[in-house]
């Protein structure tokens, strides 16, 4: 069972990192500003750890352990506030946040066979913070030797 689901969490790393990566490719090559630039550099590094982590994850390697689960941390805090917004994800996710508006609600948005950053500097009104939960649960799954 544990290697069934070591295999699906490399699956999903794989897909969405190399989905991630063919994303902001053309972004990066054709970006202007050296803050768009910037963005784009760390989104395609983020993909492409994501990518190696799942590769080696797949290979059954003990470094494919160890990076898959510092893959699975980045994607695990979802932080939207009007100073600072970081979310990111591979492959899927299951986001549950608490919106702090008057009154506060919780909100819960999932995704699958997709990837998706979120690095700003600002963000929106409504502050959202939150968690990934499928991140949160294969974090666990791989620290189950």
């Amino acid at each position: 069972m544990r290697q069934i689901l070591f295999r699906l969490i490399g699956i999903l790393e794989v897909a969405g990192g190399f989905y991630g990566m063919a994303t902001v490719l053309p972004r990066l090559l054709g970006s202007g500003p050296l803050h768009a630039a910037v963005i784009q550099l760390i989104a395609f590094a983020l993909y492409t750890f994501t990518l190696v982590a799942g590769v080696l994850l797949l290979e059954n390697s003990e470094r494919g352990i160890r990076f898959s689960s510092i893959s699975q941390l980045l994607q695990l805090p979802l932080i939207a506030t009007p100073i600072f917004s970081y979310a990111f994800y591979c492959g899927a996710c299951v986001n549950v946040a608490l919106v702090l508006h008057l009154p506060p609600r919780p909100e819960l948005t999932w995704h699958f066979g997709n990837q998706g950053l979120l690095l700003a500097v600002g963000g929106p009104s409504a502050s959202h913070l939150g968690l990934n939960l499928l991140a949160l649960l294969s974090w666990l799954i791989l620290k189950l030797r």
